[in-house]
């Protein structure tokens, strides 16, 4: 997939001010005078949904083949579209293909093209057909690929988050709330959080995906056509699991972009988050981990800077798809059936949309794999903020005291032990007497088993159920999690 911007053709753009008949627009019988150059550029597309290309050649081909099998087009004719279009795409792939402006977008220049080089036959490849359902066609032949391809890249970025839980699958840590030290967890646990946000990600382009594989060819402009063209057929060469049902429809529809882009910005959401967290976490306030100097850039003036630039950018870059998302929304807003010319406004938030997402798949795959635990930084982290105090609150409810009374209790053991300037877990067994003194009942209660359950492993193993940070149950959610992306193998 290419990234592309309004200016990468401006050099091999081309623009006649006295066209020949060959590059006169398709519409120009109509009108008595020329569109001006600044017209022409305003309305033109070619700049961007060139990359369509490949998906355009690919629908113009099924159609023709389409309309030779229905008695439409003659043998001769489809003979020398396919040999033109041949010629075409290897002009596209190799750079030599020639943009032209007067020939607006991607779909009329491959046509001219085409004409140019067969003749008559190039010129009734429309028959059937308008650039509304080719257009809604191309697009969902590329946003199919692009779909394809982020499904496998969500894939690997989770099979490296894998790696790095199972690595710290008993890794005490904080675990957060309010950015308050609440309890302990693993390290391993905290990044299966991540996973479970991109199954759900994947779960939404995959849906995305279905309900889009509907095809709008045979729409034509917008009531179909009167030819007896056979949609079904052209359905299946082009890997389409259904038809648009409705002609209005299928060539105003744009639906699948607007959920494409929403399951973008979710994906994007789940990955700023994750971002912020590294950037936190690499601060030498916390230093729970390290990334690799390839992700990472120094300081024009401080010399001992290493900047967390990959997730930083990524953190901002969820703001421009979730822009894209916007936009899109509003597109659609007030447009009446069927086609206007406003959709073709969908395209670049579309296209930059899926490159973002691409690119920071790509690079997040790597740079989570290349991440440098510290596991006593985080260790020593659960030294404060008082972290096993619900442990022992838990403890005292086992032992037959009201979970309400356990609560102030273990508040004013937390209470003496910030008096004192130490942490909750420094506390002896007396001294955690005398502080829960004050509730009837709680001080009683204590055995000595009570500090192997307020210990940061004892609250670790405590919780040992499905969904829980105990060492072992994060390792057997790891090893779901593999079968459970083994098994996408075959699906």
């Amino acid at each position: 997939m290419i990234r592309t911007k309004r200016n990468v053709l401006s050099h091999t753009m081309t623009s006649q001010n006295n066209p020949s008949p060959e590059s006169t627009k398709t519409w120009s019988g109509r009108f008595s005078e020329p569109v001006s150059e600044l017209v022409k550029r305003y309305t033109a597309s070619v700049f961007f949904d060139h990359r369509m290309a490949m998906q355009d050649i690919q629908g113009s081909l099924a159609h023709a083949r389409m309309l030779a099998r229905q008695g439409i087009l003659s043998g001769e004719d489809l003979a020398d579209i396919e040999r033109g279009m041949a010629q075409i795409a290897d002009e596209i792939a190799r750079g030599a293909f020639q943009w032209n402006l007067d020939d607006e977008d991607v779909h009329l220049n491959i046509e001219k093209r085409l004409t140019a080089l067969v003749g008559d036959a190039g010129k009734r490849l429309h028959t059937g057909r308008s650039r509304n359902d080719q257009v809604a066609t191309d697009i969902r032949l590329w946003l199919r690929e692009a779909i394809d391809l982020i499904l496998n890249l969500i894939k690997a970025f989770q099979l490296s988050l894998l790696d790095v839980a199972e690595a710290h699958a008993a890794t005490p840590m904080p675990g957060f709330t309010h950015l308050q030290v609440a309890q302990p967890v693993t390290f391993g646990h905290h990044l299966l959080a991540y996973f479970e946000m991109t199954r759900r990600d994947a779960e939404r382009f995959a849906d995305c995906r279905r309900r889009m594989n509907r095809l709008p060819l045979g729409a034509a402009a917008l009531a179909g056509t009167s030819y007896p063209i056979d949609r079904e057929s052209v359905a299946a060469e082009l890997g389409f699991d259904d038809l648009c049902r409705n002609s209005l429809d299928a060539v105003s529809d744009r639906d699948f972009a607007i959920e494409f882009c929403a399951a973008s910005a979710l994906l994007m959401t789940h990955l700023s988050r994750l971002s912020e967290e590294i950037i936190l976490w690499m601060s030498p306030r916390v230093g729970f981990i390290d990334l690799a100097d390839r992700f990472c850039t120094g300081s024009s003036i401080m010399p001992q800077k290493k900047n967390p630039d990959v997730p930083e950018l990524v953190r901002g870059k969820t703001g421009r798809v979730n822009g894209h998302l916007v936009a899109l929304l509003t597109l659609m807003k007030g447009q009446p059936l069927a086609y206007n010319k406003d959709n073709q406004e969908d395209k670049e938030p579309l296209f930059d949309t899926a490159d973002t997402v691409i690119d920071t798949l790509r690079i997040y795959a790597d740079m989570i794999g290349g991440i440098q635990a510290k596991p006593g930084n985080m260790h020593a982290a659960l030294a404060q903020g008082h972290a096993t105090a619900t442990d022992l609150a838990d403890y005292l409810v086992k032992k037959g005291l009201p979970f309400r009374d356990a609560h102030e209790a273990v508040a004013l053991a937390v209470r003496a032990a910030e008096e004192r300037g130490i942490d909750f877990s420094c506390l002896g067994l007396d001294e955690l007497r005398t502080a829960l003194d004050k509730v009837p009942g709680a001080a009683e209660r204590l055995a000595e088993d009570a500090l192997a359950a307020i210990s940061i492993e004892g609250s670790l193993r405590a919780r040992a159920h499905i969904g829980g940070t105990a060492p072992d149950a994060v390792r057997a959610a790891i090893a779901r999690a593999r079968n459970e992306l083994d098994a996408q193998k075959g699906a």
